[in-house]
């Protein structure tokens, strides 16, 4: 079989090369085609590859041995790699891309095992969701209603805790919000929790009141009662496995091929073994395991820290949460919300207490991540980073600031000199845009910031928070590029990026953010060989209909996970 030889290699791929000071040059590619020796088990022809590499950004195919790419180039010199048992993928009219990459999910997070789907689109609907869970509960047990949402109803307003009583009386019952900081209780949910209207709000909490009476709703750390009380269903171990096998079959679905578990326990980090140790798990994944967690404990005990793995399943950062949501309208903010002009937002952290985890992370050896979505959190959280860089010496750790949502112009210039990785929600302009009517147009143009990091400098990460936000990169992409929710308001049009720009944050900067820049995120002879196969380029298509571009095929590690 005859190889591609240097000369046509770097022929082909130096027509499309660019000037960049990160990559690997053609002449690298080149050496390493050169040294592949054997047949190419995959090539993928005829298509628009977009390597994401600033140096030969644009290509026509690719070969793959084992699990890693071995040359990308002109079709005519990829096929010179292909011999009688190389499986050949035909990519005409079809556009070829890194896998996509998300940096903060939480893909275990639904637990629809043990609990009812209420992402329903009205509350009556929800209210029969719930009866049916509770006849099928053991008597006094709780309810759990999962995937909460309360601006999706038609009848315009949120779900109460009479609602609830109407259908349910003899059972606790709980409905936790998607984006995991709030929920909705009923009557005897607050009567097995010992909570009277005469119980004040614990700090960093709220239970919400009307008129002198509970609604039902409750917040941050006043969830915890609850928690700690009564008899809760059970998620056992093989349906934490389960779990797993449907998380990354459905990611990998939509095009990513790596995720994060951003606030990770011991069940978690076992299903995921367990799911791999079975080839049931077909997605890479970075653990971060939560801050408060008896798994962080035991890493730090048994001296694993930050980057411990492989390229299945690595260890990251350690996860803390400072405030409340953006999705929720709980984040903690200098300004008031929009027409409640004495809401400031929840901090779930001290100053002291995030400067002590912080410490402690450090000298563990743990990179730290700590959910800060309002720019009082974001300060604080800098506070404590920028206290401890001056104590150290060395490369940058690269700590994040999770969601990140609310900047300004000093929290920006303080991130970057810090060399601080924001993980902003990048599915939210599009998914939740009734909840922005909360912050207001003016707050909007300095939140979800893309434009404004990229324009620093800063490598801003990719992030979905699923089950918070939609975890699809298409819709990520779309909403970034776009800034339109799914009515057509837009918010923050100067947030806006540019298609690429999109995209090289969904695959080039989700590698950046867990270490692994130098393994996946573009397609060079080296990387992994994780891969997407889309029927249309987004570049081609109306920016408003990315969302509907058709996943094709997903490669992990060289292997077909997902075919449409």
């Amino acid at each position: 079989m005859s190889k591609v030889t240097r000369r046509r290699f770097v022929g082909s791929s130096l027509a499309t090369s660019l000037v960049a000071p990160l990559g690997l040059s053609a002449v690298t590619q080149a050496a390493r085609a050169e040294s592949a020796i054997g047949d190419a088990d995959i090539v993928v022809t005829g298509g628009r590859v977009l390597t994401m590499d600033w140096y030969v950004p644009v290509a026509e195919a690719i070969a793959v041995r084992g699990s890693h790419i071995v040359a990308v180039g002109s079709n005519a010199d990829i096929l010179n790699l292909a011999g009688s048992g190389t499986t050949r993928i035909d990519a005409r009219g079809m556009t070829v891309t890194p896998g996509f990459i998300d940096a903060h999910s939480h893909p275990l997070f639904a637990e629809e095992a043990v609990g009812v789907n209420v992402n329903l689109p009205r509350i009556e609907d929800v209210k029969q969701a719930l009866k049916g869970q509770a006849a099928k509960t053991p008597p006094g047990h709780w309810v759990r209603g999962v995937m909460y949402d309360d601006t999706i109803f038609e009848d315009e307003r949120a779900l109460t805790r009479k609602d609830i009583d109407e259908v349910v009386r003899d059972h606790p019952v709980y409905v936790g919000h998607r984006g995991g900081h709030t929920g909705v209780v009923n009557s005897r949910a607050f009567e097995v929790a010992g909570i009277t209207i005469d119980t004040p709000d614990p700090v960093g909490g709220k239970f919400y009141r009307e008129n002198g009476e509970f609604t039902g709703k409750v917040a941050e750390h006043a969830r915890e009662p609850f928690f700690n009380a009564g008899t809760w269903p059970e998620m056992t171990r093989a349906l934490r496995q389960e779990a797993v096998k449907i998380a990354s079959r459905n990611m990998t679905a939509s095009g990513l091929t790596s995720t994060t578990d951003a606030y990770g326990s011991y069940d978690d980090l076992v299903a995921y073994q367990d799911a791999r140790a079975a080839g049931e798990m077909v997605f890479r994944l970075s653990f971060m395991p939560g801050g408060n967690s008896e798994v962080y404990k035991g890493l730090k005990i048994a001296g694993i820290r930050s980057g411990f793995g492989d390229d299945w399943l690595r260890i990251g950062a350690v996860k803390y949460a400072a405030d409340g949501s953006a999705s929720e309208r709980t984040m903690s903010m200098s300004t008031p919300y929009a027409g409640k002009p004495d809401d400031y937002g929840i901090l779930t952290m001290t100053q002291e207490q995030i400067d002590d985890a912080v410490d402690d992370a450090v000298a563990h050896g743990f990179r730290v991540g700590i959910h800060a979505n309002g720019d009082v959190a974001i300060e604080m959280v800098l506070n404590a980073y920028e206290r401890v860089l001056k104590m150290s010496s060395g490369a940058n750790p690269r700590h994040r600031i999770e969601h990140c949502s609310l900047i300004n112009g000093e929290l920006l210039a303080r991130i970057k000199a810090a060399g601080v990785v924001p993980a902003p929600f990048y599915t939210y302009a599009y998914y939740h845009g009734n909840k922005w009517v909360d912050y207001g147009p003016e707050k909007m143009q300095h939140m979800f910031a893309h434009r404004s990091f990229l324009d620093a400098g800063i490598p801003v990460a990719p992030a979905s928070d699923y089950t918070p936000g939609p975890y699809e990169p298409l819709m990520a992409i779309q909403s970034m590029v776009t800034r339109k929710d799914q009515q057509g308001r837009v918010w923050g049009p100067n947030q806006r990026v540019s298609i690429t720009e999109a995209m090289r944050i969904c695959t080039v900067h989700g590698a950046y953010a867990s270490f692994e820049e130098d393994t996946k995120g573009t397609l060079a002879p080296g990387k992994l060989a994780d891969f997407v196969i889309l029927e249309k380029d987004p570049h081609d298509v109306d920016p408003d209909s990315i969302v509907d571009i058709e996943v094709v095929r997903t490669v992990v590690g060289g292997n077909t996970v997902y075919e449409a």
